[in-house]
């Protein structure tokens, strides 16, 4: 029963997601829903993500795309149609039926101009103290916006304006942004405020208008806004998962950090998300953590239960782990170690099944939850200082190989293996204090014959350390894969084992011994 309880400690259980997900809206449903709102642009990004996670629907949505494209041919450059766009008509180039960057529009000088009138009459304190910084020329990243060659940092600055002024930035963006604006306007110097037109650059070539305007609704700080950039020039092909998700779940900030935290990993995990729903991205984005592989079969019952109440459930499941152990150790104490026990007279209590229950159990915690041990893997997503050039969008390729994030079969074996000869060594040090229990001669013999067995008793420790150390050579040399978590177990089952036979049996028998001879001194 425990076995089938499909929660952990550091991760998500797949069958967690299947359960979050539903009922729940589906990528395609979600892509509809864009549609019949007249967001084509955000539809489109939905369409490729319902591809890459093979949702059943998406060649539906894909055939409702196309005719709505066809209909509405004049709305696809910009994504869909918004009412604050009409002092760019005049820039607007004829439709085509495609999708184009917003900056493609904010770039020419007529649209800049157009914008720059319209904006100069706001009453928004924010939106003035933006168009403030287009007259700073202290930068480092671009070229100010008063001399040839700052289009580029006056566009963003007047589309960051703009996008203020049609409320279209979070309430926890915005008041960033503005912070960042009168700082540097105070100092002179754009600072911080340059990063962030960096990463409106970077998306703004990526992004039509309403797809950007979207995202930026639920983006909650400068940090996620910079992350979505860098997750936009570095890994390009998951640009239309992640801002599914960010939509869908209406926080970019959550995913963002997913994906920074985990991520070529972590992508794939929120491409299964994908596959079950809203509810299973959101679960995924809320808990913040891997998603582990399948461990067999899963009852619906108990992964419905461990998504109402986790902790209940993970203390059930290990409440049950100890329970079973138990009756197990309690069953084997009963049939094997019963007769060796009452060779020794009572001279000491049985194993202790519920102790060595508690132990066992314990030690299958730290075994078998995938990310309780394992440091967390060097993300290749995570953020790198970098001062690219301006328009460029080329990054360094990531490394495609990962560090595995779960527990493979030979450390398994390895520890199995550990465990069964401490095992051993504990029925063997049973056995000898048998021995020396039916020896026919006096205490005091009987414990100097104990204490002569002093180097056996230790011997499991010997052994564990022996194992360890032969475990670190083999991955020195290569002919193991390295795995520190397979070679100190070793040592661990070592500690256990002589610990459990001198506190369980070798002092309680040796404490029999020495009243016996006080008895028989006093006689």
């Amino acid at each position: 029963m425990a076995w089938l309880l499909p929660v952990n400690v550091k991760s998500l259980n797949p069958a967690l997601l299947r359960e979050a997900g539903r009922g729940t809206t589906p990528v395609a449903g979600f892509g509809r829903d864009l549609l019949q709102r007249d967001k084509p642009g955000p539809a489109a990004l939905v369409l490729e993500a319902a591809r890459q996670v093979a949702d059943p629907a998406a060649p539906e949505l894909g055939t409702a795309f196309e005719a709505y494209a066809a209909l509405h041919a004049d709305l696809m450059p910009w994504g869909g149609w918004d009412v604050a766009l009409e002092p760019l008509l005049a820039a607007r180039p004829s439709g085509d039926g495609r999708s184009q960057p917003v900056l493609n529009f904010m770039v020419t000088q007529q649209a800049r101009d157009n914008l720059r009138r319209y904006l100069s009459v706001s009453r928004l304190p924010g939106v003035q103290t933006l168009l403030r910084t287009a007259a700073l020329t202290t930068t480092q990243r671009f070229v100010p916006a008063g001399r040839p060659g700052g289009q580029p940092l006056d566009a963003v600055i007047l589309l960051t304006a703009y996008l203020w002024q049609t409320e279209h930035l979070a309430a926890g963006l915005q008041r960033e942004v503005r912070a960042q604006a009168e700082a540097a306007v105070a100092s002179g110097n754009l600072g911080e405020l340059e990063d962030f037109y960096l990463d409106v650059l970077t998306l703004g070539k990526r992004l039509n208008w309403v797809q950007l305007s979207e995202l930026l609704r639920t983006t909650g700080s400068l940090a996620t806004v910079g992350q979505f950039a860098h997750l936009a020039r570095l890994a390009p092909e998951h640009l239309p998962v992640i801002y599914t998700a960010a939509l869908l779940t209406r926080s970019a900030d959550g995913v963002a950090a997913y994906l920074i935290a985990f991520g070529q990993p972590g992508a794939e995990h929120l491409r299964l998300a994908l596959t079950h729903g809203e509810g299973a991205v959101k679960q995924l984005v809320t808990r913040q953590a891997p998603v582990t592989a399948g461990a067999g079969p899963e009852f619906e019952w108990g992964a419905g239960f461990a998504l109402r109440h986790p902790e209940l459930a993970l203390l059930a499941k290990y409440a049950a782990f100890l329970g079973g152990v138990f009756l197990l150790l309690r069953a084997v104490d009963l049939r094997l170690f019963r007769p060796v026990e009452q060779l020794l007279r009572a001279g000491f209590p049985r194993m202790g099944s519920g102790l060595i229950a508690a132990i066992l159990t314990f030690l299958f915690f730290v075994f078998s939850e995938p990310f309780l041990l394992k440091a967390a893997p060097l993300s290749d997503y995570s953020l790198r200082l970098s001062i690219p050039v301006i328009g460029a969008t080329a990054a360094p390729t990531p490394d495609p190989s990962t560090p595995a994030t779960t527990m493979d079969l030979s450390t398994i074996l390895s520890i199995t293996l550990f465990a069964a000869i401490q095992v051993g060594m504990y029925v063997i040090c049973l056995l000898k204090i048998a021995e020396v229990a039916r020896q026919d001669v006096e205490p005091a013999t009987k414990l100097k014959l104990m204490d002569n067995e002093e180097n056996l008793f230790d011997g499991g420790l010997y052994i564990g350390i022996a194992g360890t150390a032969t475990a670190l050579v083999l991955q020195v040399l290569g002919l193991i894969d390295a795995n520190l978590l397979a070679a100190y177990s070793s040592n661990l089952f070592g500690i256990v084992c002589v610990a459990l036979v001198k506190i369980r049996h070798v002092r309680p028998y040796k404490r029999q011994l020495i009243l016996a001879m006080q008895r028989s001194a006093t006689t």
